[in-house]
């Protein structure tokens, strides 16, 4: 029972995930498959947990905050590939931003060229639909979405 407190936040996290994973089988609506998971739902947790566990690293939140962050840009990255989509973030110099952007190919028009740019997996980027060009916010700073 000591051995509990002494694990590392890495650790933590990957007793979650197992719990998560624990609670989240159907056993029961698939006999041939007990115990099993989908793939795209555990691409989704893995997804969630790792850029949790990036907020808690590069921002200093909480484990519980980043948690409720990353669910919220994996929310709304989902909610942009298909449609328009009205959220807030805080910007850099602390005010709150309404905008409404979308990922959907067919709501974005056709841009010339290639980026030779790496990409940073820090910040979101979105193509608003009110201004017509390319944004991004950070993910940390993601405030809400609707």
């Amino acid at each position: 029972m000591a051995n509990f407190f002494l694990l590392n936040n890495l650790d933590v996290i990957k007793l979650i995930v197992n719990f998560v994973e624990s609670k989240t089988n159907n056993t029961y609506n698939n006999p041939l498959t007990p115990g099993t998971m989908s793939n795209e739902r555990k691409s989704t947790l893995r997804n969630v947990m790792s850029l949790a566990w990036q907020f808690v690293k590069r921002n200093g939140l909480s484990l519980s905050e980043a948690l409720t962050i990353a669910w919220r840009n994996i929310k709304l990255r989902t909610a942009m590939s298909s449609r328009i989509v009205r959220f807030y973030f805080r910007k850099v110099d602390g005010t709150i931003r309404e905008a409404y952007g979308t990922l959907a190919e067919k709501l974005i028009p056709a841009t010339g060229g290639t980026s030779t740019r790496r990409t940073n997996d820090t910040v979101q980027t979105y193509f608003d639909t009110e201004k017509q060009e390319w944004r991004c916010f950070k993910k940390a700073n993601l405030y809400a979405l609707n």
